[in-house]
């Protein structure tokens, strides 16, 4: 399956939950995840998008820790079963 194929379902699912997944550039800053997810009563996640098996990018692996450190939730999504695990994460808090 395709990176494109993911990142579309991972839109229409957050979309049905009530949230957002914006596409995220950041100009002068490689590696920020692909997907800023903006969801009810004020939570937001980055999610990094990757084909089936793809492993994160060294550059990918330092913006996840920096943004964690500062407290922000980080998801690696390569599958619906990624997808279906993190709507399912989202929707229960």
């Amino acid at each position: 399956m395709r990176e494109s194929t993911l990142e579309r379902r991972l839109v229409r699912e957050v979309a049905q939950i009530g949230g957002k997944a914006l596409k995220w550039v950041s100009p002068g800053n490689r590696g920020v995840p692909d997907r800023l997810v903006i969801l009810p009563d004020g939570r937001t996640a980055f999610v990094e998008m990757k084909a089936p098996g793809k492993p994160l990018m060294p550059l990918q692996e330092r913006w996840a820790k920096i943004l964690r450190n500062m407290g922000h939730r980080v998801y690696k999504i390569d599958s619906i079963d990624d997808i279906d695990s993190f709507i399912a994460e989202v929707s229960r808090e």
